[in-house]
Formats: structure tokens, C-alpha cells, sequence
């Protein structure tokens, strides 16, 4: 049975606690669920069928339309610029650079942007135009990279692209079919929204996002020509880490710290989506996608880091050395502005004691 949204009974478990002292002071409730590339659920805490917007974690399967057009080969797109168009980017100068260098490819300017504008994520960047040293630009924009990949599409279809973000534009009636079949679930069963960026957004079941992002990195059974462009996603996400997030974030960090073991992607309202690679584990062991969702939000980015990580101290994916590079993210003590320590974040106990009982087939 599908449920949307409902916050109650089993919908929401909880996944991380804040101590202080010797007391759990707040608990981030949401659900989570690990599938592999057939759909076939391997762990879940919460609702597996929960149906909630995917937000950005649905960029990389958006592109994929794109990418996965013959007619595409003619931008000989690199990597830096499909990174960029699965990103939700802090808005630094590397991430302008690489989107003008897209945009002139493609013939179009950020004026052909529908995204809107606001502050860059990255802090040193955001001051430099609060102080009135640089306008806005809509090339910060978290989402620039994304629109512009959908002006290319729409370019490729001769569709207009003055209305390249309306839902009945041919472009986004090919995106939401091409997501469709990697969801295995037809689009025409999307819950369809709009997102913060004015783009088309879409919920389906938590348990086929997690299939989508296992297909994406295992795509065997697809088509040779979807298959291509799955790896070049993957593999522009893996390389470029930097340009599909930015400084102190954790998709970039966790991308760069695994080294071509696994994609990650943020959404917003507490969406969070990785996929870890064939082989990945050990020798052998397939891709698995991995879908979070923290009921309040997370809007600190505090609960989705710990949740992921734990699934990755389980799987033993995680050497030493990736450990201390990621410790921010993980469980560690907090201190108060005295730098006194006053608790932690864990995970909840419910999710240690789950996936202690979790023997995935590897």
C-alpha cells in the first residue's frame, strides 16, 4: 500500500539523536530504505512505500534524457559540465566557470534561466555580493546547471524554450517518462508539485528511488544507449565531486573520500539519495540504492549524514582513512559555543539495533 506523507504510526521511525548531558534532547524521525537495481528491498526502517518528492535527488536521473539522446553527442559534453548538471551547487566561481563554458556550448546565457536567483550556498561567495562587490546572477543558483541541461534538451526536441518548465512542454513530458521507467513506475502515477527552482518536481514510492539509483549504477539490463549515459553520470559524479555540491558539503565529501565506490545527492526538505557501485563492497556485490527522507526536514543537514553513514559503517564500505575524513558526519560530540561538550548526534538506538540484525547477501 502507498502512503503520502502521513507522519503518523509506523510512516516515520527514529534514525538520530541529540544528547545533552545524560538525556536525548531531540529525535529526527524518517524512513529509509536500501534496494538493488531488480526493486528487491534489502533494508528498510519507516515506510519503504512512503510517497514523497525526491526534490534535487532527482537531478541525476533527470539528465538522463538528455544524455541519453543521440542528437546529444553533438555538445561532446565533458565531465565538469554533467556534473554540473546534476548538481545542486554552492555557487563558487568553479561552478560559474564550468556553466558559462556550458551555456556558450549550448547558445544560451543565463538569461534564458527560469530558476530565479538567490544568495549562493557557498559563504564566501554570498558575502562578496552582500556587500555589494558582484550582483546576483542566476548562474549561482543551486539549480543553474540543471535548467541549463533542460534548455538543451528542449533545444534537441525543437521544443520552446520559453516554456521549457511548463509540465506539458515535450521537455519535461520526456523527462518524467525516461525517470518513470527507471522508477519502474509510470509517470502518469507521479505526485506532481513545483519545485523551489520552478521546475516540475515528482514523489513516488521511496522504494523505487532506491531502485533508480542502483539501475543508475548498474544499468545492465538497460538499453546500450541508456546504459551510456548511466556511466557518464556516474562517472562525472565521481570525478568531478566538487561541482555537484561545493565546500563542507557532504555529497561532495562523501564522493571524494570514497573514490569511485558510490554517487551521492542531497534533496531538499530531508532527501537524501546515494548509490553505491557494483563491486563496491567486495568482489561481486551488486549496486544498491539507498533513499532517506527526515520527516522535519533536516534542515541543518544534521541527521542524514549519520543515518548514511551508519549504512556504510554496516556495510564495511568505509576504510580508516575515509572514516576520519568524514568523522564531521558521523557521530561526535557537541560543544557549546564555549566549545564545552555538552552531548552528541548518533544514530537512534532503533537504527543501530536494525541494522545489527541485517544480514544483506552480498
Amino acid at each position: 500500500m502507498i502512503s503520502r506523507g502521513n507522519m503518523l504510526a509506523k510512516t516515520y521511525e527514529p534514525l538520530v539523536e541529540l544528547t545533552r548531558g545524560a538525556i536525548v534532547e531531540s529525535i529526527h524521525f524518517g524512513s529509509v530504505v536500501v534496494c538493488d537495481n531488480a526493486g528487491k528491498v534489502h533494508f528498510q526502517m519507516g515506510d519503504p512505500d512512503l510517497v514523497t518528492y525526491l526534490r534535487s535527488t532527482a537531478k541525476p536521473l533527470q539528465v538522463l534524457a538528455l544524455l541519453e539522446n543521440p542528437a546529444s553527442e553533438q555538445y561532446h559534453f565533458s565531465n565538469p559540465e554533467i556534473a554540473i548538471m546534476c548538481a545542486s551547487h554552492s555557487g563558487t566561481n568553479e561552478h560559474v566557470t564550468v556553466l558559462q563554458g556550458l551555456q556558450k556550448k549550448l547558445g544560451i546565457s543565463e538569461k534564458d534561466l527560469q530558476c530565479g536567483i538567490h544568495l549562493p550556498f557557498d559563504r564566501v561567495t554570498a558575502n562578496h555580493i552582500i556587500r555589494g562587490e558582484e550582483e546576483l546572477s542566476s548562474l549561482r543558483h543551486n539549480c543553474s546547471g540543471k535548467h541549463s541541461g533542460m534548455l538543451a534538451l528542449a533545444t534537441l526536441l525543437s521544443a520552446p524554450k520559453e516554456t521549457y518548465l511548463d509540465l506539458d512542454n515535450p521537455t519535461q513530458q520526456l523527462i518524467l517518462k525516461t525517470c518513470g521507467e527507471m522508477f519502474d513506475f509510470p509517470a502518469g502515477q507521479f505526485e506532481m508539485g513545483v519545485d523551489g527552482c520552478s521546475a516540475p518536481v515528482f514523489a513516488v514510492p521511496m522504494r523505487n528511488a532506491a531502485r533508480a539509483y542502483a539501475l543508475l549504477c548498474q544499468p545492465k539490463s538497460l538499453s546500450s544507449q541508456r546504459a551510456a549515459a548511466c556511466h557518464k553520470i556516474t562517472h562525472a559524479m565521481m570525478a568531478y565531486p566538487y561541482l555537484v555540491a561545493g565546500p563542507e558539503r557532504f555529497d561532495t565529501d562523501i564522493m571524494k573520500a570514497t573514490s569511485g565506490k558510490l554517487i551521492a545527492k542531497t534533496g531538499a526538505e530531508g532527501y537524501f539519495g546515494v548509490g553505491i557501485m557494483p563491486d563496491a563492497l567486495q568482489p561481486g556485490s551488486p549496486a544498491l540504492g539507498i533513499m532517506v527522507k527526515i520527516s522535519d526536514g533536516d534542515l541543518k543537514e544534521r541527521a542524514r549524514p549519520v543515518v548514511i553513514m551508519s549504512i556504510l559503517h554496516h556495510f564495511g564500505l568505509l576504510s580508516s582513512d575515509m572514516e576520519q575524513q568524514l568523522q564531521v558526519y558521523d557521530r561526535h560530540p557537541i560543544a557549546n559555543w564555549r566549545d564545552i561538550p555538552i552531548g552528541e548526534i548518533r544514530p537512534s538506538t532503533q537504527l543501530v539495533e536494525s541494522l545489527r540484525a541485517w544480514k544483506i547477501k552480498r
